[in-house]
């Protein structure tokens, strides 16, 4: 396989083409032949321009690519080496849902040939792979997998708004069913990871190696977020906390906040469900995703407590919440937990303005039948700094103050105005 592609014998298709999917398929498309498919007819031809639909890439990010875009699955029957990079989000039971992982291995499967590889890079339980996909791929093609087709797994491990660290610059996880399988896409990865590869000796234990990076973050954040909690009481600030831990060599620079997205947000869940299934409850894990998962009610409560102490009445009060992408500057809006502020305030009766000109207000509206405001109309009773784009944290004390009134409440998530709030303008409180 490994040769027929060099050689442009063979094709590469990239099934999904979101913040994962289409960074693969570009860099792949500098060396060989591609085919992107995405089922969004829509984003095929914005990136038929050389538009990211992300807003990730830039437009010479396409120049000198040899890549066909398209929405039609006929046009994979051309390709013999296919990724599958799609999302593994979560229902609103917490439990995976794979409804896009098995119709993107339905689609694979329709089309699937005898010598074929299919690679998963979607993140799922340890087993995912084996147990649900491989039969999708036999029933659709009629084909016996192993004999007549091979499968592997390599999971995605791009961080979104990250310039630093990209799909080329981190080492690459890889496996396959057989020693042939991942010594082939191995090789074929290696023709645009600069980093390097390593081979998992099974897809299982490629399948968990990625689960528990994100769950060993989720835990850690928990960690923080529970001590924010404790400092909150005993009124002391968490990040002085941090920060004069942090002068130790050894100590873990986690700090607390609002966890969400499509990978930290989710992951721990799929975990939790294999491990569940299999007999085992999690303690440590169901416990950080409980932590986490509360801390927009958290976070409205404390803010609630000091506008009754100030004699303000709740009900009515105006809040500004700035962002509601997941992160810093990225356009995604999956899984956001800033939606929990917006939720939690308006429970108590107050108005509820948000901006972010990072997200598209027609996805937001939507995913979360929110109205995005186009600039912020204050005066404002509270001012929730939610999200630290660039333009947020670049924004000036004296224009924070002209958000709000006279002792308006100033919410410092990440902590980022510590020390730099006017306190005659703000009651300043972060996590």
């Amino acid at each position: 396989m490994y040769d027929d592609i060099i050689k442009g014998n063979k094709t590469i298709s990239v099934i999904g083409l979101g913040y994962v999917g289409l960074p693969i398929a570009l860099e792949f498309a500098k060396k060989t032949k591609v085919i992107g498919f995405d089922i969004k007819q829509d984003r095929v031809d914005l990136m038929k321009k050389g538009i990211d639909p992300s807003r990730e890439l830039e437009s010479k990010d396409f120049e000198g690519c040899d890549i066909e875009f398209t929405a039609n699955p006929d046009d994979l029957k051309r390709a013999h080496f296919h990724i599958v990079a799609v999302p593994t989000p979560i229902d609103e039971h917490h439990l995976p849902d794979l409804k896009p992982l098995l119709s993107a291995s339905e689609t694979v499967g329709k089309i699937l040939k005898k010598g074929d590889y299919v690679v998963f890079e979607s993140t799922v339980y340890p087993g995912c792979t084996e147990e649900e996909c491989i039969p999708v791929l036999e029933e659709q093609s009629g084909l016996k997998f192993a004999s007549d087709f091979k499968i592997g797994f390599s999971p995605e491990r791009i961080n979104p708004g990250d310039r630093e660290h990209t799909l080329t610059t981190i080492k690459k996880v890889v496996s396959g069913n057989d020693a042939e399988a991942l010594e082939n896409i191995a090789k074929i990865y290696e023709m645009v990871i600069t980093a390097g590869i390593h081979r998992a000796p099974t897809i299982k234990v490629a399948e968990a190696a990625k689960i528990i990076e994100n769950t060993q973050r989720d835990v850690n954040i928990a960690l923080m977020n529970e001590l924010s909690m404790i400092f909150n009481k005993l009124d002391i600030n968490t990040f002085d906390v941090l920060e004069a831990a942090g002068t130790k060599w050894n100590f873990l620079k986690f700090f607390p906040g609002l966890v969400g997205g499509h990978c930290i947000g989710v992951d721990p869940y799929y975990l939790l469900h294999k491990a569940k299934e299999s007999g085992y409850h999690p303690r440590m894990i169901d416990s950080g995703r409980s932590i986490n998962d509360g801390m927009g009610a958290h976070v409205v409560k404390e803010v609630v407590k000091k506008l009754v102490k100030m004699d303000k009445n709740v009900k009515g009060s105006k809040v500004l919440i700035m962002g509601i992408t997941f992160k810093e500057d990225v356009a995604d809006i999956r899984n956001s937990k800033v939606v929990d502020l917006v939720n939690e305030f308006q429970s108590f009766g107050v108005n509820v303005d948000v901006i972010d000109e990072w997200a598209d207000p027609k996805e937001v509206k939507e995913e979360y039948d929110i109205d995005l405001k186009a600039k912020a109309e204050g005066p404002y009773d509270v001012v929730c700094m939610a999200v630290q784009h660039k333009n947020y944290k670049n924004m000036s004390t004296e224009d924070l103050s002209n958000l709000g009134t006279e002792k308006s409440i100033f919410v410092d998530i990440k902590g980022i105005f510590k020390d730099k709030i006017d306190e005659q303008k703000f009651i300043y409180w972060s996590l």
